[in-house]
């Protein structure tokens, strides 16, 4: 699995549905030195665990617009799919209501640059593309911030959700390290103390 922390993220343009509008050209660089980005990829759309999160999302979406952050989810479903699914109600298993854009990596690229594509192809011995596994995301996500730089990711099977709480408090821990220089210790929260990036500010915080 490829670590992108630290790394640029990996540019792409692709079709993307937002509420009932496709988006022929959906793209990060429309984000670069304006807002961060939580780019999430999940398995499949018409699924069970998937619109679990996607509507936990949804529900905290006022918390990251807050932290001045753009949801993005990604699937390698097609537009038509996340057409359909972003239009049938939530009571009839859809995502009715997710005002974030859902981008289509139909061509699986986009799961591939981020290193999150479950399955493999290969080429038999009469050169016959063969696929090992099913082409699918796994439960990828990545904070990038204004100058598209991936500063957290991680990456759960597919049986596994993930915690929104958490991703909010990562993206409290950066924002605070930009504003103020301080680094952030294990199971930080927003308001708690932090420590200066030095032997010394380490030392004064653990002798609290």
């Amino acid at each position: 699995m490829a670590v992108l922390v630290g790394k640029k993220a990996p540019a792409f343009s692709a079709k993307a549905v937002k509420g009932e509008t496709i988006i022929e050209n959906f793209s990060l660089e429309q984000f670069i030195g304006k807002k961060y980005v939580v780019l999430f990829f999940y398995p499949k759309d018409f699924t069970f665990v998937c619109p679990t999160e996607l509507h936990r999302f949804q529900e905290e979406i006022a918390e990251f617009e807050a932290r001045d952050v753009q949801v993005i989810g990604c699937s390698t479903d097609s537009e038509f799919s996340h057409w359909a699914w972003l239009n049938t109600p939530k009571n009839k298993g859809g995502i009715q209501g997710v005002s974030y854009p859902l981008v289509a990596d139909i061509n699986k690229t986009i799961s591939e640059d981020y290193d999150v594509l479950a399955g493999e192809t290969f080429i038999d011995e009469d050169d016959n593309v063969e696929i090992e596994g099913e082409l699918v995301a796994y439960r990828g996500l990545f904070l990038i911030d204004k100058e598209g730089i991936v500063r957290h990711q991680v990456v759960n099977d597919m049986p596994l959700g993930r915690s929104i709480r958490e991703c909010l408090r990562v993206i409290d821990a950066l924002q605070h390290f930009e504003q103020h220089g301080e680094v952030c210790p294990m199971d930080w929260e927003k308001g708690a103390d932090a420590m200066q990036a030095n032997h010394e500010g380490v030392s004064s915080y653990l002798s609290k």
